[in-house]
């Protein structure tokens, strides 16, 4: 059995999404030979303690991979598996790389150049439906405000990329960056409707888009860069005839973490959106 000490010490730590060498959303990633049993890898995580350290270890299809928070074993995890891209950039591989996961599989593909690491990532098949009205009333409240306050080009919605999230647009950045929620009110609220995140954002341009995720049904207030929120924002936009099919999604900057993520939407309804992102080494 492999000592979780020792495996500790091969962990690389990344932060992906990052601007211009600062910033992005912090993973572990380990790439080994074949991977620990569950004990050593959710000793390293708990060890690590970021929200999620990614394993990897090569498959007859491309790379066997698992997730983990510090607590428990997760099925998937965006901003990991683009900082695991990254690492297998930095070790030479820098083709489409196949993924299998617990449950499914994805597609990652890194790159490493004269503007360092980056990786891109296809999501699951993306849908949207409209916010059931109980939802969105239990929302606003949540969140202090009313429906004045949304920006009524973008109807609220169920949006989906492989986890699902409600999606408010508001018409004030000044506004989103006073978000303020009670957490385990907004727990309950997303458990009840089986959310991963509620994603509010605001437009600055056809193509910029700033984000906040509250993220209290995982124990976190907000998430700083939330990949398939991104995915399944781009997806939504373009569905409903947004001018442009890639936008840049601008988060974590009002938590002082500040992350891009550059999201592509699928060329035909209910396809796989691309969002992609830098990455940088942490120390």
């Amino acid at each position: 059995m492999i000592d979780a000490h020792a495996l500790e010490s091969s962990v690389q730590r990344l932060a992906a999404f990052s601007v211009e060498g600062r910033g992005g959303n912090p993973a572990g990633v380990v790439i080994c030979d074949e991977l620990p049993v569950s004990e050593a890898m959710q000793q390293v995580a708990t060890m690590v303690g970021f929200s999620e350290t990614v394993f990897a270890a090569p498959s007859e299809e491309g790379y066997r991979v698992r997730f983990f928070a510090p607590s428990a074993e997760i099925p998937f995890c965006g901003h990991a598996t683009i900082a695991l891209g990254a690492a297998l950039a930095k070790a030479g591989i820098t083709k489409p790389v196949d993924l299998e996961l617990n449950d499914g599989s994805a597609v990652v593909q890194g790159t490493e150049d004269a503007d360092g690491l980056s990786a891109s990532l296809w999501s699951a098949p993306t849908r949207h439906q409209p916010a059931q009205p109980e939802l969105l009333n239990r929302a606003l409240e949540l969140f202090s405000m009313t429906p004045t306050d949304l920006d009524d080009r973008y109807p609220p919605a169920i949006i989906e990329a492989g986890a699902r999230h409600l999606l408010l647009c508001l018409r004030d950045r000044s506004q989103l960056a006073s978000m303020n929620y009670e957490m385990e009110s907004g727990a309950v609220l997303m458990r009840e409707w089986h959310l991963t995140t509620i994603s509010l954002v605001q437009q600055e341009t056809d193509s910029r888009f700033h984000s906040r995720n509250a993220f209290a049904v995982g124990g976190v207030y907000e998430d700083p860069a939330t990949w398939a929120a991104a995915a399944a924002l781009a997806a939504y936009l373009s569905e409903r005839g947004h001018p442009v099919d890639g936008i840049e999604v601008q988060q974590g900057y009002d938590m002082g973490i500040p992350c891009v993520l550059y999201a592509r939407a699928p060329t035909k309804v209910g396809r796989r959106a691309e969002v992609r992102g830098a990455v940088r080494m942490m120390k």
